[in-house]
């Protein structure tokens, strides 16, 4: 059996702060909500959206700090104490993640509302919770629906959004690696997932001068991209379509670099190195994301050079049931300095 779940609703537009109420009436979700947000996503969006609720809903709230399995375990507990019917993470990554982990361990619905354009994770199945040093991926539930607000995600720095390309351009390898553990190991691969991944990648690689502005129509791009991203790995029932050896590279670098980069930022310097191993045109890769003011390379992430041929020597390590480019056995030093130098990386 395989199982497909999808968000019911995507709002994109302007001013939709005011939009939620009757998203959740349209979608019954009963009448006790929750609001997570962070400090500052508290006033840049969560404080209008609760004041907006609150005409309709028994509103609760709950300033969330960091994506940890202590912040969901807490969220569980308002969830649990106050009989909560359905959850909103109203931030970027981490606060809907907890959002995400926390509504499918209570068997509740919830609603994405990005206050960035940085990563797939809006819209996707998979919550990345930060426990134990590193970054690891656990599986959950889209949201039952997303409310992308324009006009508040163009007052993110213009950083996020250009991450959001580094996350959205890395399909282009994931699917390669999908394929190739189709090939070789015999894994489930969905035709359809795939196509949907790659056509958000090629859209940001067309787009690029569009996205390099940081307009209104910048984000339109970027986020209806994600979203698509996010959709194709819930038809496939993995992250597979836009998760690869990319992804691994980024989350060896989480573990091991003093101070990391955005997560799509190290995954799109991924992707250059990953694009070189496939034997793909890695060269207009990184064009896009130099078009688009992504990092390239070691220098532009902030991390040093010797992070960035370790994380490539243990990336293969960090989930060791997901067959990719890298195999079994991972990159040699020599390999992964060599890989790292040719496509400029280091």
């Amino acid at each position: 059996m395989h199982l497909m779940e999808l968000p019911r609703e995507v709002l994109l537009g302007e001013n939709l702060k005011d939009k939620v109420s009757q998203v959740a009436r349209r979608l019954k979700l009963g009448e006790k909500a929750l609001i997570l947000y962070g400090p500052k996503t508290k006033e840049i969006a969560g404080k209008d959206v609760e004041k907006h609720l609150t005409d309709s809903f028994d509103v609760k709230c709950l300033i969330v700090k960091e994506a940890s399995m202590k912040e969901v375990e807490r969220t569980l507990n308002v969830i649990k104490n106050e009989d909560i019917n359905w959850v909103i993470g109203v931030g970027g990554g981490s606060i809907i993640d907890v959002a995400k982990l926390a509504s499918f361990k209570a068997d509740i619905p919830f609603i994405s509302f990005p206050t960035t354009a940085s990563h797939d994770g809006i819209a996707s199945a998979n919550a990345s919770i930060k426990d134990l040093g590193a970054k690891t991926s656990v599986k959950a539930r889209p949201p039952i629906a997303i409310v992308a607000d324009v006009e508040v995600i163009k007052t993110s720095p213009y950083r996020y959004l250009a991450a959001g390309v580094g996350d959205m351009i890395s399909n282009l390898t994931a699917v390669k690696d999908w394929e190739l553990a189709h090939k070789i190991k015999g894994e489930y691969f969905s035709e359809y997932a795939a196509s949907l991944s790659l056509m958000s990648a090629k859209m940001v690689i067309k787009n690029a001068d569009i996205i390099r502005l940081g307009n209104e129509e910048s984000v339109r791009k970027v986020i209806k991209g994600l979203i698509s991203s996010g959709v194709a790995m819930s038809i496939a029932g993995s992250s597979r379509p836009a998760s690869g050896a990319e992804h691994l590279f980024s989350h060896a670098l989480d573990m091991i670099a003093p101070k990391p980069a955005l997560h799509g930022e190290q995954c799109g310097v991924g992707t250059i190195i990953m694009a070189y191993l496939h034997g793909l045109k890695w060269q207009r890769i990184r064009e896009t994301l130099k078009k688009v003011g992504a990092p390239t390379n070691a220098y532009e992430l902030g991390i040093d050079p010797e992070y960035i041929v370790e994380a490539l020597t243990i990336a293969h390590t960090i989930r060791p049931d997901r067959y990719t480019i890298l195999g079994k056995d991972g990159l040699t030093r020599e390999a992964a300095e060599k890989a790292a130098k040719i496509t400029g990386v280091i």
